[in-house]
């Protein structure tokens, strides 16, 4: 049986100043059909996250549907969609009892059955062949009851407990250990963060899941391959093989510019995972930081070359400089403007002005500070400042209060 892991797709998205991520997104999802025909995939398993809004547009609409129409031409038989923290549970499953016509398997939230979640799935004879436990992001309600009074700490411990708990609960259900019993491999699905995993600042911190404190230990021995999805960054979770994220198709931040793009290739055999394979996702548009003094930032901008790139890369610019920010826009502006648009555009901009006064008695040489701009800083940066001036006792409680209001902004 043959698999194909994605997940991160945030179709969508808008970027800096509202740039459309649409082309890019389409070039991905062809080139991931081809990849499936190509690779003769079997079973599609996309972790969650397909949009990046609850309410997405109509162009993201229309390329989830047309590359479910496209997936029809393929030999893939199976497609499985689990929610992420981005999606609208009742937008993914509005379509669902039709999708499942098309074999289409979406689990937006967890269902009122909780068996549903668990899939047997045939292979080419049309005998079971896999079993997927298709887990979706696990919301506060879905994990455990609220506890007026108890600490942030007590929170978070009952928050692992209640994820820990879900998934060895669907490990329990009859189907999955038969069926593990009599030889068939178990693939289980999660949105989530895992401990040791490292995160870029374009996903915005899940609260549900202990912020970093699930560990591989919490998934059960009975599945072959853990499929996960929201962090945007492949990697493996505690150095195990088979608790992998596949990350974002594309680079969703100027953070994600030398992370390398794959999906991921399993092959099941005698009952178990027998390869992995990363195959990697082919750029269409560079994500590009051009940091430094005034003259090296027009110098790197004059000189690019975007050669391989079907669109224009984005440019973030910081520059470091003693003049005025007037000063430092006036001479951006003037290569700006001369620059061809179809190999470049500058996006962002920020100058961190070089300050001049210093201490007296203090030597002219010295390096002068520099004065940071709120871009620089996340919301939940700029929160965890405006903590400093409260008492030291209930800060861990306002920041994870923020970071839950913070998560469920995409949902309001």
């Amino acid at each position: 049986m043959r698999v194909l892991h994605t997940a991160d797709w945030h179709l969508g998205q808008r970027f800096i100043s509202g740039h459309e991520r649409t082309d890019e997104h389409r070039h991905f999802l062809h080139w991931l059909v081809a990849t499936v025909r190509e690779h003769a995939v079997e079973i599609l398993v996309i972790a969650g996250d397909v949009f990046d809004s609850g309410s997405p547009s109509n162009q993201a609409l229309e390329l989830y549907y047309d590359f479910l129409l496209q997936m029809q031409s393929t030999e893939c038989r199976d497609i499985v969609v689990v929610g992420g923290n981005h999606d609208s549970p009742a937008t993914l499953n509005a379509p669902a009892r039709l999708l499942r016509h098309l074999r289409v398997h979406v689990v937006g939230c967890v269902p009122d059955c909780f068996e549903d979640q668990v899939l047997i799935l045939n292979d080419a004879a049309g005998q079971p062949g896999l079993v997927v436990c298709a887990v979706p992001f696990l919301r506060d309600r879905d994990v455990r009851l609220s506890v007026p009074g108890e600490t942030a700490e007590e929170r978070e411990a009952r928050l692992k407990q209640g994820i820990a708990d879900h998934y060895a609960r669907i490990a329990e259900v009859e189907h999955v250990w038969q069926l593990k019993a009599n030889g068939l491999p178990v693939l289980a699905t999660g949105h989530l963060y895992a401990a040791g995993a490292a995160p870029s600042d374009s996903e915005r911190t899940i609260h549900v899941g202990n912020l970093g404190q699930v560990t591989a230990e919490h998934f059960p021995e009975i599945f072959d391959y853990v499929a996960l999805g929201h962090l945007h960054r492949p990697q493996r979770v505690g150095g195990r093989e088979h608790i992998r994220y596949s990350g974002s198709p594309i680079a969703l931040s100027f953070s994600e510019i030398d992370h390398g793009k794959e999906v991921l290739l399993l092959d099941f055999a005698g009952g178990k995972l027998a390869t992995l394979v990363a195959l990697a996702v082919p750029g269409t548009r560079r994500l590009l930081r051009f940091h430094g003094e005034l003259d090296e930032v027009l110098g790197l901008l004059v000189a690019y070359d975007n050669t391989g790139y079907l669109l224009p890369a984005w440019v973030d610019v910081e520059v470091r400089s003693e003049l005025t920010q007037l000063e430092v826009a006036e001479a951006l502006l003037k290569v700006i403007q001369d620059l061809d648009r179809k190999h470049v555009e500058v996006l962002a901009r920020r100058h961190l002005r070089l300050v001049k006064l210093r201490p007296l008695g203090e030597a002219a040489g010295d390096e002068p500070p520099l004065t940071p701009s709120l871009h620089d800083f996340t919301e939940r940066q700029v929160f965890a400042q405006r903590l400093e001036n409260e008492p030291e006792a209930g800060r861990a409680e306002l920041l994870a209060a923020f970071d839950e209001l913070l998560e469920g902004m995409p949902h309001a």
